[in-house]
This record gives C-alpha cells, structure tokens and sequence, in this order.
C-alpha cells in the first residue's frame, strides 16, 4: 500500500493573550488559531505571530514549530477532548509524519523550504495551556513533541499543500533520539558528536556543545595512566 501524502492542514499564528501558570500572569502567544488563504513565511516565520519567550522559543532556528494531526488525534484521545489545530502552539499542522522524522529534513511546499532542528520541550506554558500542571511529564513519556523548523527559503503556502519530504543524512539523530536524549541524566559523548555534526538548531547547540564538554571531561584518563 502506497503511503499517503503529508499535507499541510493548517497555518496558526497567535496574538498575545494572557494565561495563568501558577501564581503569575503573563502574556503567552501559545493560543494559535488558522489563517485562511494564502500565508507568506518570511526568514523568521509568520509575520504577527507573537512569541513571548525568545530565550527558548523562536529566532531563524526555531522559526517554526510543526505538530501532526495523527499525534493530535491521540492526545485527544488522552485528554478526553476535541483539539483544534494551533492546541499545542505549532504554526503548522501537518496530516501526519513521515517514517523517520529527522534532524536535516527538508520539508518543499511550492517555494517555501523548510528544515527541521530540533525537538519541542515542554515548559509550564504548555501545561497551563492543558490545565494540568503534570501534562510536562506526560508530554515527556508520549514522545509526541513535534518539531521546530528552519526557513531555508521563504515562501507562501495555503492550507491543503502536500509536503514534499528529503531525508535528512542518516547519520543525523531522529526527533525521537534528540527529544530522549534531553530528558536523559548522563553524557554521551558519542551521540553528541553525533547530534552537533547535524544542523541542529543553535539554542539546542550550544547547551549539547556546553554537555560535551563535560562529557570529555569525565572520560579523559587520569594523568600517568
């Protein structure tokens, strides 16, 4: 059976709102909602999509967050609840993800080519979003974190597109292994050579480079051994 093709389903921007987490208010831009027609995407993303905290989230790197529907469709299951696309912050909702879901993919939609960096980790806002201050571990143990993007090449795209997928180099780490090997406790040196040969995105990248040189650190011989 020919597998089907990965279609874009929607395009989500957010305007500031505000959300409780915890005791504190703040201003989050995780509420996104589809655009309709044609969506230009610009070097750092959708134009007017409002991103509270560029420490983490955001930049040329991350300039795009990508979920898939199938993974929506289980969550809501999880949850007991319809999800709407944009539910868990991501600009764009894709049907569904390809058999190795890869940092170095490349993702064509007409013009516009994307490619992926790294993994989605989640944070307090995405558990005050839910309304369950454990969704963070449950999120965790799922391994449906979605990923960030890259904008290679700026392009319009409209709801209904189908992707088309190149595979990253197969020595680059899966989103899986990267997502994994962040919610780990000991160094790898190994596979963090491994991840830093691949186009990582550069927040994730010097938090891995600052691991690895721990990683070496622990391994070297003592000396006159």
């Amino acid at each position: 059976m020919t597998e089907a093709a990965v279609t874009l389903l929607s395009i989500n921007a957010a305007e500031p709102q505000a959300l409780r987490i915890g005791e504190r208010l703040t201003r989050t831009g995780h509420f996104k909602r589809a655009r309709s027609g044609d969506v230009l995407i610009g070097i750092d993303g959708i134009a007017g999509d409002f991103i509270a905290d560029m420490k983490h989230h955001g930049g040329l790197d991350q300039a795009l967050y990508l979920y898939s529907k199938a993974d929506m469709d289980w969550w809501s299951e999880q949850l007991q609840r319809p999800l709407e696309p944009g539910f868990f912050g991501e600009n764009l909702t894709l049907s569904h993800w390809w058999p190795e879901l890869r940092i170095g993919d490349q993702l064509h939609l007409g013009d516009l080519v994307l490619e992926i960096t790294a993994p989605r980790i989640p944070c307090s806002t995405l558990a005050a979003r839910v309304g369950d201050s454990r969704f963070a571990k449950a999120f965790v143990k799922a391994e449906r974190c979605g990923a960030y993007a890259r904008v290679l090449k700026e392009g319009t795209v409209c709801a209904g597109q189908t992707v088309v997928v190149t595979p990253g180099d197969s020595a680059y780490p899966s989103i899986n292994e990267v997502f994994r090997y962040c919610h780990s406790k000991g160094l790898n040196p190994t596979f963090l050579r491994r991840l830093l040969a691949a186009p990582l995105a550069e927040k994730m990248r010097a938090e891995m480079e600052q691991k690895l040189v721990r990683a070496e650190q622990q391994t070297q011989p003592l000396p006159g051994l």
